[in-house]
């Protein structure tokens, strides 16, 4: 039996038949006969034992080798993120305070931070006009020098002598014309009247009280140019507004109703170039209001407290 061509084959089945030679390059064991000898000659089984031990060897030294590679490869490789660790921390650590994260972007410590509490809103300031608008809550005392204290009055830079005071409870006899039923009809319960003179000029402030503040402005919106009050002479001061034309004026605040009636002290008629004349009015007529406005103050602070 043959495989091929090209020379004899070895047939295992045929004896005496040419031996195949030993391939050193393919590593292969020479095909021997079943009877275990080759041309009738016994194996070199030292030689073999050599060469297998020769081919361990050689493995070893391999695997050894091929360990030694691993372990060194392994231990650069931590030395290298070792490095670029340091790297990054030395990176951070020399970073300008620009690259760090913002103050919101850093937790807080909340451990020792102090309770918070809803703020308390303070009650709202009382109001001084709730003072004056009623009899019930105006309480303190009330009398001409209460309203208008002292000997003197200075407004600016004018200096206003006082005079006379009165005080009733008969208000229609403090009035003239039209305002005496006025008066009436609202029920006024007090009238208070002071004068004040300065230059030949003299002027008569009367407050008017009532219960109520709608009482006092409806007084305020029903009287007309004929609703005057009497001029009140005397201390030095002479009659006048008796005869002679004279300015007046008629204003409200709370529950009470102030009027001012102005002119010459020598009887001489006010027209309308007698400025000197409507000053002394107006400066009467704000000082009573200022007077009004700070008896409800006076009291509603007092109530605060």
């Amino acid at each position: 039996m043959s495989f091929g061509q090209g020379g004899p084959q070895w047939d295992p089945w045929k004896p005496n038949t040419p031996q195949q030679p030993w391939d050193d390059q393919a590593g292969r064991a020479p095909q021997q006969p079943w009877g275990g000898q080759v041309g009738g000659q016994a194996p070199d089984w030292a030689a073999l034992a050599e060469a297998s031990e020769i081919r361990n060897r050689r493995r070893r030294l391999l695997l050894i080798v091929a360990a030694a590679a691993a372990t060194v490869g392994v231990g650069t490789a931590v030395a290298m993120g070792v490095v670029n660790a340091d790297s990054k921390n030395n990176e951070a650590s020399n970073r300008p305070t620009s690259g760090l994260p913002a103050t919101a972007d850093i937790p807080s410590d909340t451990a020792s931070a102090a309770p918070s509490f809803e703020p308390t809103s303070a009650p709202p300031p009382l109001d001084p006009k709730d003072f004056i608008s009623s009899a019930k809550k105006d309480t303190a005392p009330l009398a001409p020098n209460d309203l208008f204290p002292g000997t003197q009055l200075t407004m600016g830079e004018r200096l206003y002598k006082k005079g006379p005071t009165a005080d009733t409870t008969n208000c229609p006899s403090a009035a003239k014309n039209t305002l005496t039923k006025i008066l009436e009809d609202n029920r006024c319960t007090r009238f208070l009247r002071v004068t004040y003179s300065k230059d030949g000029t003299a002027v008569t402030v009367g407050v008017a009280v009532f219960d109520t503040e709608v009482q006092a402005t409806k007084v305020k919106a029903t009287v007309d140019k004929k609703s005057i009050i009497e001029s009140l002479s005397g201390g030095g001061v002479p009659t006048f507004c008796r005869a002679a034309i004279c300015r007046s004026t008629t204003n409200s605040y709370g529950r009470y109703a102030y009027f001012t009636i102005a002119g010459f002290t020598n009887g001489k008629d006010v027209t309308e170039k007698s400025t000197q004349v409507f000053t002394t009015g107006d400066d009467l007529a704000e000082f009573a209001f200022r007077q009004i406005r700070r008896r409800g103050e006076t009291q509603a602070s007092a109530a605060s407290q």
